[in-house]
């Protein structure tokens, strides 16, 4: 039987989804968290977890060299990757709101400036509206934009709002709310269909 390769990203996403197989004997013998491998294996069950950054995981499992992957609604938005969406494994949960200054003025017709990491959720959610939009890609710290004038909103990743509230900022509008997602390889979830299905029941019971 072949490996299973599983793209994952360091931090809370790994480790709540290593604790989810965990929970069903499954784990990874050389593992631990300070570890500076990049590959761990499970012989027994032929899973194979491997860790790359956060914005490539997508990349990884539509490309193939991973099967499944593990990642935020907001990362598999963005990239917009031709895989399959499997499962919201129910945890990372936030949300994508557009937010402003507290005294900001939308007036109506007029192009809005944007400021986000998420230039494609952001053109996506502002053409639905039929709103134009001038899109400004930044890499961090996009609530220092409407602060400085360098834009009139800006669309983000919103958790409980406090680095919003610190900087002056509301939101003015939810997009929708994100999650962690287990995704799959489309040719993978065919040739390795039974494999990837006892992984992905797996991790369901893991999450109970």
């Amino acid at each position: 039987m072949e490996f299973v390769n599983i793209a994952l990203a360091k931090g809370r996403l790994a480790e709540k989804t290593i604790k989810m197989m965990n929970n069903q004997g499954i784990t990874f013998p050389d593992y631990h968290t300070n570890s500076r491998k990049l590959i761990f294996e499970n012989d027994f069950e032929k899973i194979r977890i491997i860790f790359v950054k956060p914005s490539d995981v997508a990349i990884y499992v539509e490309k193939g060299a991973a099967d499944l992957g593990v990642l935020g609604k907001d990362i598999l938005m963005e990239s917009e990757a031709d895989l399959y969406e499997v499962m919201d494994l129910g945890f990372g949960s936030c949300k994508f709101a557009v937010a402003a200054l507290r005294d900001y003025v939308d007036l109506p017709g007029k192009k809005i400036r944007v400021a986000s990491k998420f230039p494609n959720v952001s053109k996506k959610y502002f053409n639905e509206l039929g709103r134009p939009i001038e899109v400004i890609k930044l890499n961090g710290s996009v609530e220092l934009a409407p602060i400085i004038g360098l834009a009139d909103v800006i669309v983000d990743i919103v958790e409980t709002g406090k680095t919003l509230e610190e900087n002056g900022l509301v939101v003015i509008n939810e997009i929708c709310k994100v999650s962690a997602r287990l995704v799959a390889n489309k040719v993978s979830f065919k040739t390795k269909m039974n494999h990837i299905t006892r992984i992905i029941e797996g991790l369901k019971r893991g999450a109970e």
